[in-house]
């Protein structure tokens, strides 16, 4: 395509060097100085053709640039979201799987704790009997203890 365009920049080109050529020719003949200034500006137009010609295959050229560098910044931020979403979905599986861990660990916990509190009301009541063996324990000591008060007595009489 640029191909193209060049050859239709030099064809113009050397279409208006020759409009020019010919308009400077036209010219030699007129002797009003302004008319003559007026027509020499309108031949000058086909040079500002060829100019503008040119600045237009600039501007094409800039813009196909333009575009190219749009494409290439418009594929680098699609990467870049890629890598941020599947970073994100990463993080996401890693927290999801911690607090998974976490759920399991609180339930062991749980457990854990509910079987020792389960332990101490057990032994909470076992204690109950034992209040009872112990108030029984110190009336079997004031026995044994008058017994034993008893029998020194009679030893120390005989």
């Amino acid at each position: 395509m640029e191909a193209t365009n060049s050859e239709t920049l030099d064809h113009n080109h050397q279409i208006s060097q020759q409009h020019n050529e010919q308009d400077h020719h036209n010219l030699e003949h007129i002797t009003d100085p302004i008319t003559r200034e007026t027509e020499y500006q309108l031949s000058s137009s086909s040079i500002s053709q060829t100019e503008i010609l040119r600045a237009v295959e600039v501007v094409e050229r800039n813009s196909v640039a333009i575009s190219d560098s749009f494409s290439s910044l418009f594929a680098s931020l699609r990467l870049a979201l890629s890598e941020v979403t599947s970073r994100s979905v990463d993080h996401v599986q890693c927290f999801n799987e911690a607090a998974g861990r976490l759920q399991e660990s609180a339930l062991d916990s749980a457990t854990k704790g509910n079987l020792y509190i389960n332990s101490c009301l057990r032994l909470n009541e076992e204690m109950r009997g034992i209040d009872t063996l112990a108030m029984q324990l110190k009336v079997l000591r004031r026995n044994v203890d008058a017994l034993d008060t008893a029998v020194n007595s009679l030893v120390r009489l005989h």
